[in-house]
């Protein structure tokens, strides 16, 4: 691979969940349709994708459980895939459910925070730290199954992206806003299409390049 290997750390729109016609449903989009793959094949480079559905930034969720704390799996996971150059982080969506009462600064301080555990790590070549990429998630509506979970996260959602590029700036870190390539799925208002994945794919891999 021609410059190092890149983890894709995120929630169930780096998974490739489709958009949800009831509660419970798992599919998911074909491998290839992803935009972890996508970007992978535009970069000729390696991209792990560790899309966990559910994932929030720093939070231990009430109702599905601990584990969907971003902050607890990312330390454990820059172990097991180093040596890493780059980890994109696109979180924050989960953040936007009304069981958290988040506002967009909180969520997007969140993310920062597992920008600088990367950054205190050794993951990447040579024992260094790999660059980080912040990704603002494309904004969430509030439709179909996923609206009451979702009450408030529409304006919720549309802070975070000037949040995070401030967060961006400070810690030194690249900056890329998914809601300007790509949009949610009007059935449920949080997963992406198969076109938004293709484009959020060529803009990740272009903002890496």
């Amino acid at each position: 691979m021609r410059d190092g290997t890149i983890l894709a750390f995120g929630d169930s729109n780096t998974h490739g969940t489709v958009a949800l016609a009831r509660l419970g449903q798992l599919d998911r989009l074909p491998r290839a349709q992803r935009w972890p793959a996508i970007a992978a094949g535009l970069l000729d480079r390696e991209v792990i994708a560790e899309g966990h559905p559910g994932r929030t930034t720093v939070h231990d969720d009430p109702i599905e459980g601990p584990h969907k704390n971003g902050a607890r799996a990312l330390p454990a996971l820059l172990e097991s895939h180093r040596p890493l150059a780059v980890v994109v982080i696109m979180l924050g969506t989960n953040d936007c459910k009304a069981r958290f009462s988040m506002r967009g600064w909180d969520i997007a301080a969140g993310a920062g925070r597992l920008a600088q555990v990367v950054q205190a790590s050794d993951a990447g070549p040579g024992g260094a730290a790999p660059a980080v990429l912040l990704v603002a998630p494309a904004p969430v509506e509030e439709r179909g199954v996923l609206a009451e979970m979702f009450q408030g996260g529409r304006a919720r959602s549309r802070a975070i992206a000037p949040a995070l590029e401030a967060e961006a700036a400070r810690l030194g870190c690249g900056f890329l806003d998914a809601g300007r390539h790509a949009a949610v799925d009007p059935l449920d208002g949080v997963h992406l299409t198969a076109e938004g994945h293709a484009a959020l794919g060529r803009a990740v891999a272009e903002a890496v390049a």
